[in-house]
Protein backbone atom coordinates (compact mmCIF):
# COMPACT_ATOMS: atom_id res chain seq x y z
CA UNK A 1 0.00 0.00 0.00
CA UNK A 2 2.78 2.09 0.88
CA UNK A 3 4.28 1.56 -2.52
CA UNK A 4 1.08 2.95 -4.20
CA UNK A 5 1.05 6.34 -2.06
CA UNK A 6 4.16 7.49 -2.18
CA UNK A 7 4.11 8.01 -6.41
CA UNK A 8 0.69 9.40 -5.90
CA UNK A 9 2.18 12.00 -2.82
CA UNK A 10 4.82 12.72 -5.19
CA UNK A 11 2.54 13.98 -7.63
CA UNK A 12 0.16 15.59 -5.18
CA UNK A 13 3.11 17.33 -3.62
CA UNK A 14 4.38 18.73 -7.24
CA UNK A 15 0.77 20.42 -8.00
CA UNK A 16 0.38 21.98 -5.00
CA UNK A 17 3.86 23.67 -5.65
CA UNK A 18 2.96 24.35 -9.11
CA UNK A 19 -0.51 25.82 -7.82
CA UNK A 20 1.23 28.65 -5.12
CA UNK A 21 4.03 28.67 -7.99
CA UNK A 22 1.15 30.56 -10.65
CA UNK A 23 1.04 33.22 -8.40
CA UNK A 24 4.14 34.24 -7.61
CA UNK A 25 5.00 37.80 -9.87
CA UNK A 26 8.25 38.09 -8.13
CA UNK A 27 11.32 37.97 -10.53
CA UNK A 28 8.93 37.34 -13.36
CA UNK A 29 5.24 37.12 -15.02
CA UNK A 30 3.40 34.41 -13.53
CA UNK A 31 2.16 31.43 -15.32
CA UNK A 32 -1.64 31.80 -14.39
CA UNK A 33 -2.53 29.46 -17.54
CA UNK A 34 -1.27 26.89 -15.69
CA UNK A 35 -4.20 27.19 -13.49
CA UNK A 36 -6.51 26.07 -16.06
CA UNK A 37 -4.39 22.76 -16.84
CA UNK A 38 -3.82 22.03 -12.84
CA UNK A 39 -7.74 22.38 -12.12
CA UNK A 40 -10.63 20.46 -13.48
CA UNK A 41 -13.03 22.49 -15.56
CA UNK A 42 -15.62 22.18 -13.05
CA UNK A 43 -13.70 23.25 -10.16
CA UNK A 44 -15.22 24.68 -6.88
CA UNK A 45 -13.20 27.47 -5.29
CA UNK A 46 -14.41 28.74 -1.86
CA UNK A 47 -13.06 31.77 -0.17
CA UNK A 48 -14.48 32.44 2.98
CA UNK A 49 -13.63 35.65 5.15
CA UNK A 50 -15.10 36.15 8.69
CA UNK A 51 -18.96 35.64 7.66
CA UNK A 52 -18.12 36.36 3.93
CA UNK A 53 -17.71 33.38 1.67
CA UNK A 54 -17.21 33.85 -1.94
CA UNK A 55 -18.22 30.58 -4.10
CA UNK A 56 -16.51 30.93 -7.92
CA UNK A 57 -16.01 28.56 -10.13
CA UNK A 58 -12.37 28.14 -12.18
CA UNK A 59 -12.90 31.30 -14.75
CA UNK A 60 -14.22 33.29 -11.89
CA UNK A 61 -11.10 32.64 -9.26
CA UNK A 62 -8.53 33.08 -12.41
CA UNK A 63 -9.29 35.98 -14.07
CA UNK A 64 -9.07 38.58 -11.39
CA UNK A 65 -6.12 37.43 -9.95
CA UNK A 66 -4.39 37.33 -13.47
CA UNK A 67 -5.26 40.73 -13.53
CA UNK A 68 -3.98 41.99 -10.71
CA UNK A 69 -0.75 40.15 -10.81
CA UNK A 70 -0.11 41.61 -14.30
CA UNK A 71 -1.33 45.30 -14.68
CA UNK A 72 1.23 46.65 -11.80
CA UNK A 73 -1.32 46.49 -8.81
CA UNK A 74 0.18 43.79 -6.76
CA UNK A 75 4.08 43.35 -7.40
CA UNK A 76 6.87 41.09 -5.15
CA UNK A 77 4.25 38.85 -4.65
CA UNK A 78 4.74 35.85 -3.47
CA UNK A 79 2.44 32.73 -1.84
CA UNK A 80 3.78 29.76 -0.53
CA UNK A 81 3.04 26.39 1.42
CA UNK A 82 4.69 26.57 4.72
CA UNK A 83 3.58 23.24 6.40
CA UNK A 84 0.66 20.09 5.01
CA UNK A 85 -0.43 16.86 5.86
CA UNK A 86 -2.17 14.72 2.70
CA UNK A 87 -4.46 12.07 2.84
CA UNK A 88 -4.82 9.64 -0.27
CA UNK A 89 -6.98 6.89 -0.65
CA UNK A 90 -7.63 5.38 -4.44
CA UNK A 91 -7.80 8.33 -6.72
CA UNK A 92 -9.16 10.97 -4.39
CA UNK A 93 -7.10 13.24 -2.05
CA UNK A 94 -7.65 16.02 0.74
CA UNK A 95 -4.33 18.06 1.54
CA UNK A 96 -4.65 20.39 4.56
CA UNK A 97 -2.22 23.07 4.72
CA UNK A 98 -0.74 26.47 5.65
CA UNK A 99 0.68 29.11 3.74
CA UNK A 100 2.00 32.64 3.62
CA UNK A 101 1.88 35.37 1.61
CA UNK A 102 3.86 38.69 0.90
CA UNK A 103 3.78 41.36 -1.65
CA UNK A 104 3.33 45.28 -2.43
CA UNK A 105 -0.39 45.96 -3.16
CA UNK A 106 -1.01 49.40 -4.55
CA UNK A 107 2.31 50.62 -3.65
CA UNK A 108 1.84 49.62 0.57
CA UNK A 109 3.39 46.05 1.29
CA UNK A 110 1.75 43.39 3.22
CA UNK A 111 1.73 40.30 4.03
CA UNK A 112 -0.63 37.53 5.39
CA UNK A 113 -0.73 33.95 5.90
CA UNK A 114 -3.88 31.10 5.45
CA UNK A 115 -5.41 27.98 5.63
CA UNK A 116 -6.86 26.26 2.30
CA UNK A 117 -7.90 22.85 1.61
CA UNK A 118 -7.23 21.34 -1.55
CA UNK A 119 -9.48 18.85 -2.98
CA UNK A 120 -7.77 16.08 -6.22
CA UNK A 121 -9.12 13.83 -8.04
CA UNK A 122 -7.49 11.22 -10.64
CA UNK A 123 -8.37 11.40 -13.99
CA UNK A 124 -6.63 9.28 -16.15
CA UNK A 125 -3.16 9.09 -15.11
CA UNK A 126 -3.00 12.64 -14.07
CA UNK A 127 -4.21 14.38 -10.54
CA UNK A 128 -6.23 17.30 -11.04
CA UNK A 129 -7.37 20.04 -8.30
CA UNK A 130 -11.04 19.74 -8.16
CA UNK A 131 -12.11 21.90 -5.29
CA UNK A 132 -10.18 24.47 -3.10
CA UNK A 133 -11.04 26.62 -0.40
CA UNK A 134 -9.36 28.79 1.86
CA UNK A 135 -9.15 31.48 4.83
CA UNK A 136 -6.47 33.87 5.73
CA UNK A 137 -5.57 33.99 9.71
CA UNK A 138 -7.13 36.47 11.49
CA UNK A 139 -7.29 38.40 15.20
CA UNK A 140 -9.31 35.54 17.12
CA UNK A 141 -8.54 32.24 14.55
CA UNK A 142 -4.98 31.64 14.62
CA UNK A 143 -3.45 29.07 12.58
CA UNK A 144 -3.81 25.57 13.60
CA UNK A 145 -0.47 23.14 14.05
CA UNK A 146 -0.89 21.02 11.33
CA UNK A 147 1.22 17.34 11.84
CA UNK A 148 1.77 14.54 8.96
Amino acid sequence: MAEEVAPARAEIDGLTRAFFGAFTNKGGRPDVDLLYRIFLPSAVITKRAGAEVEICDLRQFVEPRRRLLTDGSLVDFIEEETAARTDIFGGIAQRFCTYRKAGILAGRSFSGRGVKTIQFVRVGAEWKISALAWEDEQDGLPLPEISA
